[in-house]
């Protein structure tokens, strides 16, 4: 929206006042469950209950202290549950925070973004065509406004909008088109979005796929566990065993056992990474986003901002038939060419800094065609304030140009700037000598020519146009304009780029570029860039227009460019990448890249120069607009999802091993090796740290070195589910084997049951180290690289020996002291597996 010296706004002062009396601009939420709700949670599966209801019956058994114990081991795991969770909760309510909509407003006689939750009544909201409007409104200043208001209406026909009876733009709806001014009349639960609030706020929150799945395989897991502990309670009671002891030891084993905490580890671990994203420059606002990122094979990027700096710099002007290079000469002195890059613009100002580069915001390129002739910002002011604007035809992604209508000097003209090509065929004449001539083919040619040899240097070109208007302004139509010249506009490639671009082809990921910019510049930027080696590489949207689906897919797999493209042209470039079975990610700031956004697999919206609706529909925002920020979002997500696959793989091999030690016992006929507190034990020292330790770990290699997964690659592929049973049933067989070994020498019950418990839990923390690689083997990975992983595995180990040790807690958890030798027992057995395992991969590796 241009800067309108005549608006002042609110003052700081008044609009903290009126916040204060109105209240925040915000929409009642349903609560958020509160921290106490949060904990009780996590004793409300049906296992937990059962093994609660077990324990308090032992109380009126006198078994007082096992009950205690038990009891306080169902706590300290709630807990560790509870932490996990909030943490999560907090991380997740922090980055909706970094998400939330903003608001341009006059303050201080200034264009600010603020906090929409911070627009207040009174205050002067600035519209242009994406934004969603944050609160009840009417207008003052427009220019063509069509509003979207199918959230309250339902009706998906734009509503035309005027300064008379349809003067009212509500909360939430969308500007699709146009620009304008409007004053606050509602904010917050006193708008028309405020009162019908409770019909929008039971929106379920979307799933991570991996967590649904793991969802239906918890299921899967729970059924399978409770058959095994139901055979595991039943073979003692045949047995002759205590049928309580037997039932309280089945609910232990199967509160052990199954991996109930595995979608809450998976959040914890998506959230985590989020935030490390977030670091990087990459707002994730959709969980799935992060599981989905690892799977991309194309980028699609727009050029400016993202690929290049967006610091435009007008770096040439071609006017009466001569090219004049700016970086050697001053600008040539015509006021036609002036006035179209002064008045065929719509830039925010700030009058309080003088400096013009640093005072405008809006689109870089006005902000470089404003730079040629004006270089403070009084000096624009007060040329701006000489002149009246009396009509926009406003710049659209099809018309590829802007006019406006001046009124100045008792005349009013009309200024036309856009594409070069749009704007010849509006002229008739040319301002050459100081006059207009006619506009020949001959001299058009002359001119394409020019732009065509400009256009090879990685110039955009921008043209401009006059012509005089006599009758009335609304009779005033875009045709028998006077050609004034053009402007070569530089915007050079971010430095970083190409090395993050050829980071994406050692990963296995193409990138293409989509650009509204001529064919010849967008070919020498990309090249530049190493995107494209050849100009076959490139396809303009012209050539779009004229093949049809089928053969647009088979086209399209060796192009890398697609210049002077519509939003349109995306949303067929993506859905035909899509059909060759790629996973597309796909940038956009304006309103009609929305469609092409959420068709993509991932949506990427620029978030300094993206318009609301494209955020919104966006898995992922761009903080910086930067290419390489995708990139290091993409390895992020790779190195997540590895992270997760880590913490599977030890989660369910360690409980499958405890499964199996108990199912080994019964089947073999031998006393019960562990008994129910001590499962529980195991339980609390090796599920929760450990595996969120894992979560977190780093990659042990380079993760864009490895080429992209498949969108329905199982999260068990690459024979992750044969290393989970072969582990689980080998810790299973060993700690049956100590305790076989222990009653072979003789040994009491209750140290056979202490060595046979700590080679289960040694085991596991063994085996917590074998997860952080699936290639490498414990020797090639150094062990000091998680430090969280040490102090985890150090917690869980100083509890078993507090345990084994200490008198009072031996009678808690019946243990007994073991010595030197016996610990060789529990070393050998626990440790055998896993050097063994580690050797043969080291020499596999090696050879």
């Amino acid at each position: 929206m241009r800067y309108n010296a005549t608006i002042y706004g609110l003052t700081t002062k008044e609009a903290k006042e009126r916040i204060d009396e109105y209240g925040k601009n915000t929409i009642e939420k349903r609560p958020a469950i509160s921290p106490l709700r949060l904990f009780l949670s996590q004793f409300t599966d049906i296992i937990t209950l059962i093994l609660i209801i077990a324990t308090v019956l032992s109380f009126f058994m006198r078994e007082t202290a096992d009950a205690i114990t038990i009891l306080i081991i169902i706590i300290m795991n709630g807990v560790l549950g509870f932490i996990q969770e909030y943490r999560t909760e907090k991380s997740l309510e922090a980055l909706k925070k970094l998400a939330s909509p903003t608001a341009k407003i006059y303050r201080d006689g200034s264009v600010k973004v603020i906090n929409a939750e911070d627009v207040t009544v009174g205050d002067i909201m600035v519209l242009e065509t994406g934004d969603r409007v944050p609160a009840d409104a009417k207008l003052i200043e427009e220019v063509g406004i069509i509003a979207d208001e199918s959230l309250l209406t339902g009706e998906s026909v734009g509503v035309e909008k005027d300064l008379g009876k349809n003067n009212k733009i509500f909360m939430g709806t969308i500007i699709t088109s146009g620009r304008g001014c409007a004053e606050v009349t509602s904010v917050g639960m006193g708008t028309e979005m405020g009162k019908i609030a409770h019909l929008i706020q039971n929106v379920e929150e979307e799933k991570s796929p991996i967590k649904v799945r793991l969802d239906h395989l918890g299921k899967i897991l729970v059924a399978l566990c409770i058959g095994v502990c139901l055979v595991v309670t039943i073979t003692g009671v045949l047995r002759g065993q205590n049928i309580y002891e037997m039932f309280l030891l089945g609910v232990s084993l199967a509160v052990a056992a199954i991996p109930e905490g595995l979608p809450a580890i998976v959040t914890v671990s998506l959230a985590l990474g989020v935030s490390r994203m977030l670091k990087r420059n990459a707002l994730i606002r959709k969980l799935p986003a992060v599981e989905t990122l690892g799977c991309t094979s194309i980028i699609c990027s727009d050029k400016t901002g993202t690929l290049t700096e967006n610091k435009m710099r007008a770096k040439v002007i071609y006017y009466n038939r001569k090219i004049y290079d700016l970086e050697k000469e001053a600008p040539p002195q015509n006021q036609y060419l002036k006035n179209i890059f002064t008045y065929c613009q719509n830039l925010n100002i700030d009058h309080d800094i003088p400096e013009l580069s640093n005072s405008l915001s809006g689109d870089s390129t006005e902000k470089a065609l404003v730079n040629i002739y004006i270089n403070k910002t009084s000096d624009l002011l007060d040329y701006l304030n000489n002149a009246a604007r009396l009509k926009e035809i406003p710049f659209n992604s099809k018309r590829k140009m802007m006019s406006v209508i001046i009124s100045h000097n008792n005349k009013k003209y009309m200024y036309l700037k856009g594409a070069p090509e749009k704007v010849i065929e509006k002229c008739n004449f040319i301002f050459e000598n100081g006059e207009p001539r006619l506009f020949t083919d001959t001299l058009k040619v002359e001119v394409l020519k020019t732009i065509e040899s400009l256009s090879y240097k990685a110039l955009r070109c921008i043209a401009g146009a006059y012509k005089e208007v006599f009758g009335s302004v609304d009779s005033a139509t875009e045709n028998n304009f006077v050609f004034a010249g053009l402007s070569g506009i530089m915007d050079p490639p971010r430095k970083e780029v190409k090395d993050a671009i050829l980071r994406c082809k050692e990963a296995g990921i193409t990138p293409v570029m989509i650009t509204g910019d001529h064919k010849n510049t967008a070919f020498a930027i990309a090249r530049e860039l190493s995107i494209v080696k050849e100009e076959k590489e490139v396809l303009t949207g012209e050539d779009l227009e004229k093949i049809n689906d089928d053969d647009m897919i088979e086209r399209i797999k060796d192009i890398k460019v697609f210049a002077r493209v519509t939003p349109e042209h995306k949303l067929k470039i993506v859905k035909s990448f899509k059909k060759l079975n790629n996973v597309v990610a796909m940038t956009g700031d304006g309103v009609n890249d929305a469609p092409a956004l959420k068709e993509s697999d991932i949506g990427i919206a620029m978030g300094i120069s993206g318009t609301d609706v494209t955020k919104e529909v966006a898995s992922m925002i761009l903080l910086d607009d930067n290419y390489k920020s995708i990139v290091s979002a993409v390895e992020e997500g790779r190195v997540i999802y590895n992270n997760i696959r880590k913490f599977i793989r030890y989660l369910l091999s360690c409980n499958l091993g405890e499964v199996l030690t108990m199912f080994l016992a019964s089947i073999l006929n031998l006393d019960i090796p562990l008994l129910s507190i001590q499962i529980l034990l195991v339980n609390l020292a090796t599920d929760g740290l450990p595996a969120l330790a894992l979560g977190v770990d780093n990659y042990h290699g380079d993760v864009m070195k490895e080429k992209p997964r498949t969108k329905n690659e199982s999260i068990f592929a690459h024979k992750l589910s044969e290393k989970i049973i072969l582990r689980g049933c080998l810790i299973g067989a060993c700690t049956v084997l100590s305790f076989i070994a222990a009653n072979f020498y003789g040994f009491s019950i209750e140290k056979a049951r202490t060595i046979a418990l700590s080679t289960l839990i040694i085991s596991q923390l063994i085996h917590v180290f074998e997860c952080r690689s699936e290639e490498k083997s414990i020797f090639e990975i150094s062990p000091f690289g998680n430090v969280r992983l040490i102090l985890a595995v150090l917690t869980s180990l100083i509890l078993l020996i507090c345990v084994i040790y200490i008198p009072f807690l031996q009678g808690i958890f019946k243990t007994e002291a073991i010595n030197i030798n016996q610990w060789f027992i529990i070393i050998f057995f626990s440790g055998v597996i896993a050097i063994l395992n580690s050797l043969f991969i080291l020499f596999r590796n090696k050879r």
